[in-house]
């Protein structure tokens, strides 16, 4: 399952995302919002990666104004790897490298063409494990290290 959720900034993005997803055939949850009323971002963020960290969710998409605060909020969550794309390299890189779990994308910086085509690229790109498991291991590691307070 993939988990939906965007503040007011971007919600026609992910509005465009949604339908993508259903075409595709893909069972999608939507965490709101689900008007143009402004809306506070960690709300949504909070929703998505705590899904996603808990296991309830495979894969997160978040859409808010740029991205950027989204993104700050996801990578809070254990286990949670949000990227943030803003073209088609780094919507491939995010998975086929750091294997991310949720993408972040902008609102105000994307068409609703181009964050879709990000999608699927995301969507479609495998991770390729090897030498970027150990990468992530450590971040795991990290991870463990500072909710035990060892940091």
């Amino acid at each position: 399952m993939i988990v939906l959720g965007s503040d007011h900034g971007g919600l026609e993005l992910k509005e465009a995302i949604q339908a993508a997803l259903a075409a595709r055939g893909l069972d999608v949850n939507d965490y709101g919002t689900d008007n143009g009323d402004s809306v506070d971002y960690p709300d949504f963020a909070e929703k998505v990666a705590g899904a996603v960290s808990r296991g309830d969710a495979e894969l997160g998409i978040l859409v808010c104004g740029t991205g950027i605060g989204m993104s700050i909020v996801a990578n809070k969550f254990p286990g949670v790897r949000a990227a943030l794309a803003t073209d088609e390299f780094m919507a491939q890189m995010a998975k086929e490298h750091n294997n991310a779990n949720i993408l972040v994308l902008g609102g105000r910086v994307l068409t609703a063409e181009k964050a879709v085509k990000l999608v699927n690229i995301w969507l479609d790109t495998h991770y390729e494990g090897g030498r970027h498991q150990r990468r992530l291991d450590k971040i795991t590691q990290l991870e463990t290290a500072l909710r035990a307070g060892k940091m």
